[in-house]
């Protein structure tokens, strides 16, 4: 074909919306977002060619479904941020020539590198990030190129980390250059450094190579990466404000909770703490038993043959812990479902009976590594508020709204916002493709006839049954996955379960496995941290402190508290020699919510004073109208004390 032809050759280009248009062979997706229009052409970083990321300059030769990947979408966030990596690989070689790169990959809050090199330190990180900054200054262009694999030997020949890779690359080895600089990479990358508007380098931790303790331990560099400064202030702002709500310092002050050496991963609940705790179940118990939900408890330890039934030892089993007793086999459960199915079982059902809804606080052990262990937040034991819900095909649809609803109704109550995403069936999965579909279509119909809009997360779901997942956002705006929904219709075939039906025949249940608050320990770390330990009034650990002016009137103090403690109101009383101020102070760093002084005048007017967490101040309040005030306050679970 001459030249000409080549250059005269027409590539069809389908759009997202099934749109179509024809360009010249060649033509790159810049080319055509610009052509789209100057916004989009401005926000984008990279593009989707037949479901493939490639670099906004890949020439197009043939025929393809295009989507221009803007830095707005995850996709983009993640090419962004590992171009940031690059870039501080970058620099790090610039100040540090002997410095060895290994990895340096986009997370999900931002992304770091691992290098071989002596320990950095605080001084060296500003002196990094500075030399970034300089790097992206001079908007050097990102070139992709494919080498074969001895000229990536050759390149990368005094870097043994480097070359252990290349060792298990197949085919063609790709690199990006930019400048002089140049790294193993498969891309995509954006067009220039000049993209990367807000970074920051944020922390400096230690990391093994390959994440083998027995290899050599690699200095990690974490930072983070936004489309522009905006983004990255409004990011670290809100990273200043978790820091004050970080839950494992509260837990600390407060005396909720802590962690020990000897007990990694496993949380130690303190009187305080329990209060809070107990309060929660209490709370869910009764909504469920409003809602016709019958309560069981299993065992922690089942025998493994079970779990071999459920496919938890063939899906799961890295995630387990093992034992064996009486020359037996058997598993600590990691999930609370074969064990309910268990129950299911010791008796024959009636559809008359169904749905059977059945909850469980189940115990559970997940072997975490600890590198990901946080405070509350991922630990190896935890309270799983399950509950299984055994259904006709019929029913469906309207216990999944059921469960939407109580969702609904419990997060208010906490004052969470949330969305909702569908996770669909994953690689390592059981059950039949109709199965499958079957059970997504039901989740995706129980959200429409709610009126709900949700994300899809292909392939995501559970090994057993896709899932809907609730993510509660926060006071600043950080999200938290806690409740999910998991329709499953292959268990009730691994374990054989069945119902009579009107018919008098045997017919197989649908289930639905669903959490509310997910693991009950991270969901009080959540709200440790929602509110900065200052705990709503029905809540708090201490509801009421009294503070006394004088010793002359600790008998009145006491009489005041046997009032409200009659109402079961918790209340404790400072009668130490110290001042009011002082005394004020103390119970305001314990985050306690209504704060009673008794002095000469209300004792003489048979009177409190009363001050609240956020100020408020009123005098003169009779005992029984303070013990209305309260009682209708934690009646009604407010957030906020209101005098």
């Amino acid at each position: 074909m001459a030249k000409d032809d080549k250059d005269n050759k027409k590539v069809k280009i389908t759009f997202p919306d099934g749109s179509a248009e024809e360009y010249n062979a060649g033509i790159t997706a810049m080319d055509i977002a610009k052509r789209i229009g100057k916004r989009l052409a401005g926000a984008a970083v990279a593009v989707e060619l037949d479901g493939r990321l490639c670099d906004l300059n890949t020439p197009i030769r043939g025929n393809v479904r295009l989507k221009i990947i803007t830095a707005d979408s995850k996709e983009g966030l993640n090419i962004l941020r590992h171009s940031a990596a690059h870039v501080m690989a970058q620099a790090v070689k610039r100040l540090f020539p002997e410095a060895r790169l290994t990895i340096g990959p986009a997370v999900e809050e931002g992304f770091y590198y691992d290098i071989d090199h002596p320990p950095f330190t605080p001084e060296d990180l500003e002196k990094i990030e500075a030399e970034m900054k300089a790097i992206v200054a001079e908007d050097q262009l990102f070139r992709r190129e494919v080498i074969s694999r001895e000229q990536a030997e050759k390149l990368f020949n005094d870097n043994p980390y480097k070359l252990e890779m290349i060792k298990e690359l197949e085919g063609d080895i790709a690199i990006y250059r930019n400048n002089g600089f140049f790294d193993l990479c498969l891309g995509p990358h954006v067009p220039s450094t000049g993209y990367i508007k807000g970074f920051k380098l944020t922390k400096l931790a230690g990391a093994y190579w390959r994440g083998d303790a027995k290899n050599k331990q690699l200095q990690r560099i974490y930072g983070v990466a936004f489309p522009d400064k905006k983004q990255l202030d409004d990011y670290l702002k809100m990273m200043e404000e978790a820091e004050k709500r970080d839950h494992r310092k509260l837990g600390k002050r407060l005396e909720l909770f802590s962690i020990h050496d000897e007990a990694p991963g496993f949380p130690f609940f303190l009187p305080k703490g329990m209060i809070v705790k107990n309060l929660i179940v209490e709370f869910w118990r009764a909504e469920h038993r409003k809602r016709g939900y019958v309560e069981i408890q299993t065992p922690i330890i089942l025998g493994r043959e079970l779990w071999e039934r459920s496919g938890h030892m063939k899906n799961y089993r890295e995630n387990m812990y093992f034992l064996r007793i009486d020359e037996k086999d058997f598993a600590v459960k990691p999930m609370n479902c074969p064990g309910g199915m268990l129950v299911y079982l010791e008796k024959i059902h009636s559809y008359r009976e169904l749905p059977l809804r059945v909850a469980e606080l189940g115990i559970v052990h997940r072997h975490e590594l600890s590198g990901v262990l946080a405070g509350l937040f991922r630990v190896r034991c935890f309270t799983q508020d399950d509950a299984h819900i055994y259904m006709t095909a019929e029913q469906i649809k309207d216990e999944i709204i059921g469960v939407i609803e109580l969702c609904d109704y419990i997060y208010s109550v906490f004052g969470f916002e949330y969305h909702v995403e569908l996770s669909t069936r994953p690689e390592k999965a059981i059950g039949t493709d109709e199965q499958w579909e079957t059970a997504t279509q039901a989740l995706r119909q129980a959200l429409e006839a709610k009126g709900m809009k949700y994300k899809v997360n292909e392939g995501d779901g559970a090994f057993y049954g896709p899932k809907i997942d609730f993510h509660l956002k926060d006071c600043i705006g950080r999200t938290w996955q806690c409740g999910t929904i998991q329709l499953d219709m292959a268990q009730p075939e691994n374990f054989d379960l069945t119902y009579e039906g009107e018919d008098g025949a045997k017919h197989r249940p649908v289930m639905i496995h669903r959490t509310i608050y997910g693991s009950l320990e991270r969901f009080m770390g959540i709200l440790i941290e929602q509110f900065a330990g200052r705990f709503p009034l029905w809540l708090a650990p201490v509801q009421v402190r009294i503070l006394t002016v004088a010793d002359r009137f600790v008998d009145y103090a006491n009489k005041i508290k046997a009032r409200l403690e009659d109402t079961n109101l918790r209340v404790d009383l400072d009668c130490k020699a110290e001042s009011v101020p002082y005394k004020v102070r103390a119970a305001q760093l314990e985050e306690i919510p209504v704060i009673i002084t008794v002095g000469q005048k209300e004792e003489e007017n048979n009177t409190v004073a009363v001050r609240t967490l956020d100020g408020r101040l009123k005098l003169g309040v009779k005992a029984e109208e303070l013990v209305k005030m309260l009682r209708e306050n934690i009646d009604r679970k407010a957030v906020r004390v209101e005098l």
